[in-house]
């Protein structure tokens, strides 16, 4: 999930509230607490790693999904199961969280497997599913302060919203400080944003100062105001580029797309003008000249 603006928001409620999440799975409370979920330089961390101290002590590993790569996300998950497995020696219930349907694949049937054709499956590994469009508002509503912004995108219909923001506010203006209520509102706001627009969820969250307020949310704001610049700035420089030297290659739009910087991108704005060809634009070593062949 690196690098979406959703990802800070769910670690975030996590850190919120541990206790909170193993009731998505029908587990009972019991009390939790976040740990370090980097297991391995190769596999990357895991979205959010919970230590909870039931009558026997387990990890609760979650992995939240938004996007259209969850095929591969069952793979992934046992690879980080047994990392976790390893490092803690302590067992590992892992969960992938489905934010919104368009995010589901058929792969996540709470089973992965590995084997040769014929043969029994030489490795099973079992994980729970949670499709967060399914869950009933009623039981995010009434749950923890740590899973209550999923309250908007569960099974809720359009025309059900302004009653669900008006229970959450309600909610939050009894005995939730300021602060940590901005951060809730903040993370409502960002979840919305998975299924609804933007317009709609402006007037739905009217009123909700504390949000607006949030420096978590301003950042997220402006996180996404930088990387949209940043993108409209590269796309702009492969139009202008390609009316002046042509069809940009892969390699010419991997060299573009690796730039992140928006001092660098305004610098090349301005060579422009002057550069020959896109190599000499981006400082790379000109293609060798093709060879002629021999009659």
């Amino acid at each position: 999930m690196a690098g979406k603006p959703f990802d800070p928001t769910l670690k975030t409620l996590v850190e919120v509230g541990p206790a909170d999440w193993p009731a998505l799975i029908d587990l009972p409370p019991a009390p939790a607490r976040v740990i370090d979920a980097d297991v391995a330089t190769v596999s990357g961390a895991a979205d959010k790693v919970i230590h909870v101290e039931a009558a026997e002590p387990f990890l609760l590993h979650l992995e939240f999904q938004a996007g259209h790569d969850s095929a591969d996300l069952p793979k992934l998950m046992q690879l980080r199961n047994d990392l976790l497995d390893q490092r803690h020696d302590l067992l590992v219930r892992s969960v992938a969280v489905i934010l919104r349907p368009e995010a589901d694949a058929k792969a996540l049937t709470g089973r992965y497997e590995r084997g040769f054709k014929g043969e029994e499956p030489y490795k099973v590994f079992r994980y729970r599913v949670v499709r967060v469009w399914r869950l009933p508002v009623e039981r995010l509503l009434k749950g923890g302060l740590g899973t209550l912004p999923l309250a908007p995108i569960s099974n809720v219909k359009e025309a059900e919203l302004p009653g669900v923001i008006e229970k959450m506010k309600a909610r939050l203006a009894r005995r939730v400080a300021s602060a940590r209520a901005g951060e809730l509102w903040a993370a409502t706001g960002v979840l919305m944003g998975l299924r609804y627009p933007r317009e709609l969820i402006d007037v739905l969250l009217q009123g909700v100062r504390t949000m607006e307020e949030s420096t978590f949310y301003q950042g997220i704001l402006e996180k996404g105001e930088v990387k949209g610049a940043i993108k409209q700035a590269r796309r702009s420089l492969l139009l202008q580029g390609e009316v002046r030297f042509g069809l940009a290659d892969a390699k010419i739009k991997a060299a573009l797309d690796g730039i992140a910087d928006a001092a660098e991108l305004d610098a090349l704005a301005v060579r422009m003008l002057t550069a020959n060809n896109w190599h000499d634009l981006l400082g790379l070593p000109a293609p060798a000249p093709k060879r002629r062949r021999q009659s």
